[in-house]
């Protein structure tokens, strides 16, 4: 498989502080490589070593094999850069936007307008191409963040965070269109928290937390892993409990199993051999909690992450929401 990118022992340090801590990778050209994590745990800082934001403090960045560390402005006329804020013009139109991002790479008047037109069209927002990008809706100012991205015609388009802060149809939209770009040729570097968009869209995952890569695999791997474990979910009635000194009971009690929180309501139970959930069944419901249904799930990409890294989804979509 031939790589675009690769970075070798790649590290960030703020003072003593280490943001990123000698992590290695490579993206394949045409995938789509999954970047996940929670809050702080180098994601975006990645981004910025490899576009050129932030400086390297030691490690090596390939482009195609050509070492780029100390030169990555040249590289940044192949790539495209969406952030997880928009850094478009108020003021601007949506149109007007389009045509100054092209601009800045040089393109001239007539080329510029006839890709911010097709760019408008493809992004289903030719409506609005007249309309000022203050004016447009969280999701249409994602999408139209993504179109700048693309004026020039980037070989490697980097996606942090893509899908946050907006509603569900545009999240979809934006799925759907990340997807006709990478099918189109786009090869992409995502950065998200929502393990289901990762599941969905990406070839090959790197899970890292403070700093460090835990495990890279392809989601298929990942999932044959954990699908050699047995999970249960187990639905409750809405009651007012302690979930910390609830798990510590039930981990107490069936130290065989690994049991977390899925939401509010929901239970997963994972276990190495076949689970008899009755015991589990009996156990909540003599602490006063009313058992709605327990099933038996096919294991997923999330499953893997919480495995690996100990950290709650729920926990993880909430502390990004905080921000």
């Amino acid at each position: 498989m031939e790589s675009i990118i690769e970075v070798t022992n790649l590290t960030k340090n703020y003072g003593s502080l280490i943001a990123v801590d000698n992590i290695s990778f490579s993206i394949n050209k045409g995938e789509i490589f999954g970047f996940l994590g929670p809050n702080a745990a180098g994601k975006t800082t990645t981004i910025n070593m490899l576009i050129g934001m932030a400086k390297v403090t030691s490690g090596r960045i390939f482009y195609k094999d050509s070492d780029i560390t100390d030169k990555i402005k040249k590289f940044q006329a192949f790539i495209g850069v969406v952030p997880d804020e928009s850094n478009l013009y108020e003021e601007l139109t949506g149109f007007e936007n389009l045509c100054f991002c092209a601009s800045l790479y040089g393109i001239n008047r007539l080329k510029r307008e006839e890709k911010a037109r097709q760019l408008l069209e493809i992004f289903k927002l030719s409506d609005a191409a007249d309309k000022r990008f203050k004016a447009y809706s969280k999701g249409m100012k994602r999408k139209l963040t993504i179109a700048a991205s693309l004026v020039h015609g980037p070989e490697l388009l980097f996606l942090d965070e893509p899908t946050t802060g907006i509603d569900v149809a545009s999240s979809r939209q934006i799925r759907s269109l990340i997807k006709k770009l990478n099918e189109d040729g786009m090869t992409v570097f995502l950065t998200t928290h929502y393990i289901e968009e990762a599941e969905r869209l990406c070839d090959r995952i790197a899970f890292i937390n403070k700093g460090k890569i835990i495990k890279m695999d392809t989601v298929e791997k990942f999932i044959e892993d954990i699908n050699q474990s047995n999970v249960i979910e187990v639905l409750f009635e809405s009651a007012p409990i302690d979930k910390d000194v609830l798990l510590k009971k039930i981990n107490r009690n069936f130290p065989e199993l690994e049991c977390s929180f899925k939401d509010e309501n929901t239970i997963k139970v994972i276990s190495q051999d076949k689970i008899d959930v009755s015991p589990v069944v009996s156990f909540l419901s003599s602490n006063g909690i009313y058992i709605l249904e327990a099933k038996l799930i096919r294991p997923t990409l999330e499953d893997a992450f919480v495995k690996l890294t100990g950290i709650e989804i729920e926990s993880m979509k909430k502390e990004k929401e905080k921000k």
